[in-house]
């Protein structure tokens, strides 16, 4: 793995960089109040995703840790939320999992990519939701409503809880470590392929810091957020008929 002093002055630098952006951008802190809810929930149910999956498969190390739940605190790194908040990337406290607890119907390798895909497909089911009930403020609730204060500001929340949830879902499908893409990719590498994968993990966590930041991860992953999005809001228009 990456150097742990060089990996927090990385952090360090991606951090600070963000708070001068608040500082010289007054309306960065009416965003980051905004994403606050959406943020909290993406966390919480991405990691319990986790647990959740990891305990139905036989392993029940997150669940005495106390990571079967929906309460934030149980889910929330510090330094992940506020990354999240202010560099537009984070992570929740990882969920620890003995993949030898799993069940035998199917191979370790297979439970942990199981595992890791849940939380990504927990945040699109979550973005699915937000965007159902978008929608549905927008066929059914008064003009007046939507064009007041309380309601843009709930609109804007919802919008943001919609936006989190995908961005979330879709970055930690990149397949680099320490990302969930990582795990989910192996069962399908040949087998040569996986051993020089695992082997060379410090290299990927390298190139996956250099990627954000140069920037290059976002210049890679915003269209597909945008697709998914788009993807993900007319079908819940589709359901209302809009």
């Amino acid at each position: 793995m990456l150097d742990k002093k060089m990996l927090y002055i990385i952090l360090g630098i991606l951090i600070l960089s963000g708070i001068v952006q608040l500082i010289s951008n007054p309306g960065a802190l009416m965003s980051i109040l905004i994403s606050a809810p959406g943020v909290l929930i993406a966390i919480t149910f991405h990691e319990f995703a986790h647990a959740y999956v990891a305990d139905k498969l036989g392993d029940d190390t997150a669940r005495r840790e106390g990571r079967l739940s929906l309460n934030p605190k149980d889910h929330l790194d510090p330094v992940g939320t506020l990354m999240l908040l202010v560099a537009g990337f984070g992570w929740g406290k990882p969920v620890h999992v003995n993949p030898t607890n799993y069940t035998r119907k199917m191979s370790m390798e297979k439970g942990e990519a199981l595992v890791s895909v849940a939380g990504p497909i927990m945040n699109f089911i979550l973005a699915f939701i937000f965007s159902i009930i978008y929608c549905a403020i927008h066929k059914f609730a008064k003009i007046g409503f939507i064009m007041s204060t309380a309601g843009s500001a709930t609109m804007m929340i919802i919008a943001s809880a919609i936006s989190v949830n995908i961005g979330l879902g879709v970055f930690n499908l990149i397949p680099l470590p320490p990302l969930d893409g990582s795990k989910v990719l192996l069962p399908f590498l040949p087998y040569n392929a996986k051993r020089w994968f695992l082997n060379n993990e410090r290299i990927f966590y390298i190139i996956f810091v250099l990627t954000w930041i140069t920037g290059l991860a976002g210049t890679i992953i915003t269209p597909v957020i945008s697709g998914v999005s788009t993807g993900i809001l007319n079908l819940a228009k589709l359901i209302f008929g809009m």
